[in-house]
């Protein structure tokens, strides 16, 4: 049981003087009454004694000061961070409502408590923090980024506390050191990889040293100590690396700045793990980051991007020629960037006394982009240029400050996953699905049985059927039962393509089974009339009936659609009136059957011509565009019946369009488009130009501000100094295409473009 609260002397005089310095930090950006109405919660809160010391016997009022002033320093936060901060411990021990504040302190203030609440019921679903998902589901399911902010702040200041906290002894001191190494594990798996997404290096690095500190005591203060003992010949050889390094840069005619540093702790600890040798054994305890300025007038992005790359190597060339270099050791992140934007040149060197020196090149553009990492990412995720961006890229505090610069934070995390969502199972475990994803997609994604015996579930103890669509934090129980089996509409319910693929094997094996059971019960009516079955006549009679496959036909029986009864005397009428049908005549008798059958469906069509109008409605007739040619909505076409009693659709310049006509002309089925298309069609165009740096991405930014286009595949050969390839589009018709082929041919350094 926690200590009912009671300030100590100590702590009385802490407080004053942290409300004193945070007062004077945000005072600017109070309103009206906020100083008297918090002075006067707070002297309540400790006058009633209903706060109570936490596990650690910290003071909560205290704590929320400490973190107050680390939010405003360290991160930025402004007048409701810090009442929030302030009106936390209230709250969370009821005092206090959050429409209670909303009333004495504004809506903005009541919304970060709100999120802060909604935080902590995620923490009670008992979820796995170390899951890459669960930091996601934060960043998506807080309502304000400040919450975030402020949770990680929280975190470093508690960190910061027990650290310098008395120890005491017996079983009290067992109780802590337990809560001490569980909110050690939160700090490194959840909060130190939060505040790096953020950009907050420096707090990351203290949650990561302090965490190491509980979770691994020995190994920490092994290496600390080691740290101490060589940081006076350590700080004077990097001198003396840097020295000869800055005078042959200097004479090249390269401007630049050099920064050296020692690697923290638990980045140390981490390689002493991971290449399993001792201190002795890191030989790159420090490293040596040269940064060029590069500076470029009226050049544009390729050339400046040259011109790093250029100066980059030659600080390279320059280093290695003084330093034999462990080529084992280079990495070139110039040539190919990692996937979060970082570009840079990595080198181990052998430095004097024979000491291996990891040295990093890049030029401060590459150096700003690998300084916020979080920046970084979200451009190379697609996020557009929008109010905010540039005040983020220049650092948290400064964005802070501007007025809509929590908006601009807001819109990120938006941009970041408003695609995604992330839902729990009843036992915590967690899941992410695409924004859209259905009760369904859940199901299939648990197992495929689930998903095919699917009825419902309930999400957050509420029963929903199938169809609802999954939100970010809902915990999902799945309703089955065996009588349900998947249906055809279950296609279009779904999300994710794992769910559709199952659906589509699961509808497969069903209509399989009913396939081979409506063949034994038509088999079994035939033997009742005492007749045999020919497969010969069942093929003509099953296209005579405008059927595409025999699947299709057994599909109907089984289902009731078409009647035995019927079957059977159409079958009789077919045996005793004509013969099987095979060779060129299987052909005729098809072309003849599917203009009698496109008559009907399309009479008023067909009383001119005889003409194959091509659109969605087409009942019983198997037609599909032919590959060969690939024709799409617009283009001059015609239909080839095949053997099969399928029609293919050509177009009439088609390669094989002179072969079919020449040699199977009674085959030939005259067509056309019929009234505005309603699909897209997929297209090759086959592009050759000169090989410039940046034509594919100029290519792909055409395609991209083409409305209703959709790039499906690019395959690009260089080979001399020319490129040659193929990009696969999908578009609506041939007048889009026209257009688009217009515009890729002004492209600098295209030479041709053509539709194959």
């Amino acid at each position: 049981m926690t200590d009912k609260l009671e300030f100590t002397p100590q702590e009385r005089e802490e407080t004053l003087s942290l409300y004193q310095k945070i007062r004077e930090q945000i005072v600017s950006s109070l309103m009206e009454g906020d100083e008297d109405r918090m002075r006067q919660h707070l002297m309540q809160a400790i006058e009633t004694h209903q706060l109570q010391r936490n596990v650690f016997g910290l003071n909560p009022i205290l704590l929320s000061f400490q973190t107050a002033q680390l939010v405003v320093e360290e991160i930025g936060l402004k007048r409701d961070g810090v009442l929030a901060v302030l009106l936390r411990p209230s709250v969370e021990e009821g005092q206090l409502t959050v429409e209670e504040v909303r009333q004495m302190f504004g809506e903005s203030v009541a919304r970060i408590l709100h999120g802060l609440q909604r935080i902590q019921e995620l923490y009670q679903k008992n979820p796995v923090i170390e899951s890459e998902n669960f930091r996601n589901l934060l960043l998506s399911f807080a309502e304000d980024m400040r919450v975030i902010l402020i949770m990680i702040a929280d975190r470093v200041n508690l960190m910061r506390q027990i650290r310098d906290m008395k120890e005491s002894g017996g079983e009290q001191k067992e109780t802590k050191e337990q809560h001490r190494r569980e909110v050690s594990q939160e700090a490194a798996y959840l909060y130190a990889p939060l505040a790096h997404k953020l950009g907050l290096y420096k707090l990351k690095s203290e949650l990561e040293d302090l965490s190491l500190k509980y979770l691994e005591h020995d190994a920490y203060y092994h290496i600390k100590d080691k740290l101490n003992e060589t940081k006076k010949s350590r700080d004077a050889y990097i001198q003396n690396f840097i020295k000869p390094v800055d005078e042959r840069l200097k004479e090249a005619g390269l401007k630049f700045h050099i920064k050296g540093r020692t690697k923290s702790i638990h980045s140390i600890w981490q390689k002493m793990q991971k290449q399993k040798c001792a201190f002795e054994g890191v030989y790159d305890l420090f490293a040596i980051r040269i940064i060029l300025e590069v500076r470029g007038e009226n050049e544009n992005a390729r050339d400046m991007h040259r011109k790093e790359v250029m100066q980059c190597w030659q600080a390279f060339a320059i280093i290695t020629s003084m330093y034999q270099p462990n080529p084992k050791r280079l990495r070139d992140w110039l040539s190919v960037p990692k996937s979060n934007g970082y570009e840079s040149l990595h080198i181990t060197v052998l430095g004097p006394e024979q000491k291996w020196v990891e040295v990093q090149i890049r030029t401060d553009r590459m150096d700003e982009i690998a300084e916020r990492g979080v920046a970084a990412h979200w451009r190379y995720k697609g996020v557009k240029s929008e109010s905010g961006l540039d005040e983020w890229l220049t650092g948290i505090r400064s964005m802070l400050e501007t007025s809509d610069g929590m908006e601009a934070m807001d819109q990120f995390k938006m941009d970041l996953y408003e695609d995604e969502v992330f839902v729990f199972t009843p036992r915590g475990d967690l899941y992410k699905f695409p924004k859209g994803a259905t009760v369904l997609d859940f199901a299939y994604h648990i197992h495929s049985k689930i998903g095919n015996a699917c009825t419902g579930a309930r999400i957050n103890g509420k029963v929903v059927t199938l169809r609802q669509q999954l939100q970010s934090g809902d915990q999902v129980e799945i309703i089955t039962s065996s009588q349900q089996k998947p249906k055809q509409d279950w296609l279009s319910i779904v999300k994710t393509s794992r769910a559709k693929s199952k659906i589509r094997l699961a509808l497969k094996e069903t209509q399989v089974k009913e396939g081979l059971f409506a063949k034994e019960t038509l088999e079994r009516k035939f033997k009742n009339r005492k007749m045999e079955m020919d497969d010969s006549v069942m093929q003509h009679l099953i296209l005579k009936m405008g059927f595409k496959e025999m699947s299709d036909f057994y599909r109907q029986i089984a289902s009731g659609e078409l009647d035995t009864s019927i079957v059977i005397d159409k079958y009789i009428e077919i045996q005793q009136g004509s013969q099987p049908v095979t060779g060129n005549n299987k052909a005729e008798t098809a072309a003849n059957f599917v203009l009698e059958e496109n008559s009907k469906l399309k009479a008023t069509s067909l009383k001119l011509d005889d003409v194959l109008v091509i659109d969605r409605n087409l009942k019983g007739i198997d037609y599909q565009l032919a590959r060969c040619c690939q024709p799409i909505y617009g283009d001059q076409v015609f239909g080839f019946v095949t053997a099969g009693g399928g029609i293919k659709i050509h177009r009439d310049d088609c390669p094989n369009a002179p072969e079919l006509k020449k040699r199977f002309g009674y085959r030939i089925v005259r067509a056309k488009w019929s009234g505005k298309g309603a699909s897209q069609y997929v297209i090759t165009l086959r592009i050759i130009g000169n090989d410039d740096i940046g034509i594919v991405n100029n290519l792909t930014n055409i395609i991209s501000r083409e409305e209703k286009l959709t790039l499906r595949s690019i395959n690009i050969d260089s080979h001399d100094g020319l490129f040659s390839g193929n990009l696969e589009v999908m578009i609506d018709d041939n007048t889009r295409l026209e257009t688009l082929i217009k515009k890729l041919r002004t492209v600098r350094g295209v030479k041709q473009v053509s539709r194959i």
